[in-house]
């Protein structure tokens, strides 16, 4: 596996830990340089969104990859943790429908949970 993917399973992974609602990771390796993948999660509230903000920090942190940046605050409403080949959006619900990156990045391949594990 490599070290891309393995970030994006371990991010997933620790954002589905925390009961992130609609996981998505978008391979966009293909389409863009900024990234081999986006991965994109909502939460239901301010404390949801910490908390997996935190989850993924921690689960990354243990592995050696540490976030080149992040941006937003957890009571934002949008939180992006960029560890460079991959990056991680976290939003509330409606940010996330306003933002609506999915759409923005229709190009990319939507990479399911297996396909993340082979």
């Amino acid at each position: 596996m490599n070290q891309s993917k393995e970030m994006a399973l371990l991010a997933y992974n620790a954002l589905e830990d925390k009961k992130s609602e609609d996981i998505r990771v978008i391979e966009i390796g293909n389409i863009s340089v900024i990234a081999d993948y986006f991965i994109i999660a909502n939460g239901n509230s301010s404390s949801q969104v910490t908390a997996m903000v935190d989850a993924v920090e921690e689960a990354l942190g243990r592995k050696g990859f540490e976030p080149k940046r992040i941006e937003g605050v957890h009571s934002s409403g949008w939180v992006l943790m960029d560890y460079g080949d991959v990056v991680v959006h976290i939003f509330s619900k409606e940010d996330r429908l306003f933002y609506d990156l999915e759409r923005i990045w229709r190009d990319g391949n939507t990479v399911s949970l297996e396909d993340l594990k082979k």
